[in-house]
């Protein structure tokens, strides 16, 4: 589905991502590492807010390079930025229009859309003229991934979703990513909270200084004695 080869990404002099490749099919991917490791770079090299120097980028068979990132999103790729970018006085269901609103099939299925999101996130349904702002952080986090899923996405790409949560609502927020893994949308997840992450994942890359430095299933990272020292504190 999304294939990134040998990126290179670089500010100015300063070069960000070196040769980094990593896949995603069907199925949920972790992007694990440190501030300032490159998560969000990689990122925003994906939906076209930052162009690598060198590499490719494609999604379902067809380079993004070319493209701005709103062409990139009506191509079937929704992003959860880490601050949310909700409009805090519009009602939930405004925000939740609004994700569908400026791609067609889903401008023409809000109603079934957001039959899909209430299931998930029945919360939302009990808030739906409730104005966003005043939403708890968790609840304001979950409207976020709503919205994007309003789109109909093929994949879903989550960016440090669980910042500024306290545990238990990341416990519930995750708990939320694995139904939507089940509902046929795949997940590429950027994610320092990694013992959360793992429970989410099939497979996971762990990204340090720009570089790819650990890439393997869940399970196998879960015991990989790197990660359990410098990310599960064990």
């Amino acid at each position: 589905m999304l294939d990134a080869k040998n990126l290179n990404v670089s500010y100015g002099r300063i070069q960000v991502i070196r040769d980094f490749s990593f896949h995603v099919g069907s199925e949920a991917v972790g992007l694990f590492g440190p501030n300032g490791a490159g998560k969000t770079t990689l990122i925003n090299s994906v939906i076209g807010l930052v162009k690598p120097s060198s590499g490719s980028v494609t999604f379902q068979g067809q380079s993004l390079l070319p493209f701005e990132t709103h062409r990139i999103v009506r191509m079937g790729i929704a992003v959860v930025p880490q601050d949310g970018e909700l409009f805090p006085i519009m009602t939930v269901l405004e925000n939740l229009k609004i994700g569908a609103a400026y791609i067609k099939e889903a401008r023409e299925r809000i109603p079934e859309r957001l039959e899909f999101v209430f299931k998930i996130f029945p919360i939302l349904k009990e808030r739906v003229y409730q104005f966003a702002g005043t939403l708890s952080g968790g609840q304001q986090r979950m409207l976020a991934v709503a919205r994007a899923l309003m789109s109909i996405p093929r994949l879903l790409i989550l960016d440090e979703p669980s910042v500024g949560l306290q545990p238990s609502l990341v416990s519930e927020l995750f708990e939320k990513l694995s139904i939507i893994k089940t509902e046929g949308v795949s997940i590429l997840l950027s994610e320092q909270n990694v013992r959360q992450g793992l429970k989410v994942i099939d497979r996971g890359y762990v990204i340090e200084n720009g570089t790819l430095a650990i890439e393997s299933n869940a399970d196998d990272l879960m015991h990989n004695e790197h990660v359990k020292k410098s990310y599960l504190g064990l």
